[in-house]
């Protein structure tokens, strides 16, 4: 098989000081555009696309409270979801949670809230990915117990609303899969997108599972799968699920070193060369299909997206911040809204950056956000999406807990003032 790897960050540190290389053309010259680091002849200058946080967006109703925003979504309105844990919410202001899910108009006015446990579906027990569709359905997976959660059930099913709450089909159930053989249903699944041009419901099957999976998405039939590089997926046992929860980032994203928990000691060195894992990591946790039929699929524990034909065969790699510091990065996948969708954004949940990619080549442009409460930065920034004007729009698990809304503000022939370059 040829591979094709992007090193788009064979290391944190390098990638920021040499990004402004990139936005002037010159990324192959800097050695990131291709796997042997040799020269190539330099390209024609891009810009870059620039955002500024909006800290009053959303506004919440009926002094409502959010839990850990595990997944936002934008419907074809330019109307923003949010999916939230509400059994994540301190005691003392439970009786104040929202519902799990939170509709905004595109002004960020509240505009409906709904879901949990219901006649007829499993709800899951730890919310996990939201996704709305090309006819207004509303798509919920969860993936509990990895993440915090009431019970220590599996979150073993993918469940499919209209817009109003109205349960319309169930995939899976609750504690019942097979693991990667297994085509009824999911195991923890952490995100799903339904492709217009086949209505088929990819999704990046998840915590449990090491796969992507595909359904119709009318009727749940099983159509196919697949793992990382196209290889068939494998289970892998218990004690190697190496997924930190989603409840506590990694001990990276915590300020200091990765270690392996508590009691067993460092972490192992994270491999920073080569084409990766042939399997995928533990949680296979974002996938999208672009408009020119080729599926992203976010592989949080190997740091890297990879990219496939609808039916699987394996297209490219690109890695994110790949030698660390943290171990789980590539988290969350946006495109952006113009006819090419030019630009790819990845949401690096243990690193708090979001990622500015050129699509068709696979290479990072820039980063911004860091660790912190302050708006514009992340705690836990976990999936990301965008809206028709090419604003984005982030969820945050522990400790940040909320979402946040940053306002597409041109293409800038320079880098923003928020760029990390060191």
């Amino acid at each position: 098989m040829m591979i094709r790897t992007i090193n788009a960050a064979r290391s944190s540190a390098r990638l920021r000081y040499r990004v402004s290389a990139i936005v002037l053309g010159a990324a192959c010259a800097a050695g990131l555009g291709s796997s042997s680091g040799r020269a190539q002849p330099q390209q024609a200058a891009l810009r870059v696309p620039v955002f500024a946080v909006d800290p009053s967006w959303p506004t919440l109703p009926n002094s409502w409270v959010v839990g850990h925003v595990s997944s936002v979504a934008v419907d074809r309105r330019d109307h923003v979801w949010i999916l939230h844990r509400p059994n994540t919410i301190a005691e003392d202001r439970r009786g104040r949670a929202a519902p799990p899910v939170v509709e905004f108009d595109a002004n960020g006015r509240f505009v409906n809230a709904w879901g949990g446990p219901g006649t007829g579906y499993d709800w899951p027990d730890s919310e996990h990915g939201i996704a709305v569709d090309y006819r207004d359905h509303v798509w919920i997976g969860g993936s509990a117990p990895v993440a915090p959660s009431l019970r220590n059930l599996d979150d073993d099913m993918l469940l499919k609303f209209d817009n109003k709450g109205k349960f319309l089909l169930q995939i899976g159930g609750r504690s019942v899969s097979g693991g990667n053989k297994d085509t009824r249903g999911v195991h923890q699944s952490a995100d799903v997108f339904v492709y217009p041009k086949t209505n088929e419901a990819f999704v990046a099957d998840g915590y449990g599972n090491r796969r992507v999976i595909v359904f119709d998405a009318d009727t749940g039939a099983f159509k196919r799968m697949w793992g990382a590089f196209g290889n068939t997926p494998i289970d892998v046992p218990a004690a190697a699920r190496g997924a930190a929860p989603n409840g506590a980032a990694p001990g990276a994203a915590r300020g200091g070193a990765a270690t392996g928990g508590a009691g067993r000691g460092p972490a192992p060195a994270l491999d920073a060369d080569g084409e990766g894992s042939p399997q995928f990591g533990g949680p296979v946790h974002a996938v999208k299909v672009s408009d020119d039929a080729l599926v992203y699929v976010a592989d949080r524990p190997n740091r890297r997206v990879q990219v496939f034909t609808p039916d699987g065969k394996f297209v490219a790699q690109t890695f994110i911040n790949r030698s660390g510091p943290s171990p789980q990065s590539a988290a969350g996948l946006a495109f952006s809204p113009d006819a090419q969708q030019q630009f790819l954004y990845v949401a690096d949940y243990g690193n708090s950056h979001i990622a500015v990619l050129d699509r068709k080549r696979l290479q990072i442009l820039y980063q911004f956000g860091q660790r912190s409460e302050k708006p514009g930065d992340f705690q836990g920034l976990h999936h990301l999406a965008i809206d028709a004007k090419g604003n984005l729009y982030t969820g945050e698990v522990a400790p940040g807990a909320r979402a946040q809304r940053f306002v597409f503000k041109g293409l800038s022939d320079t880098l923003p003032a928020n760029a990390l370059t060191r």
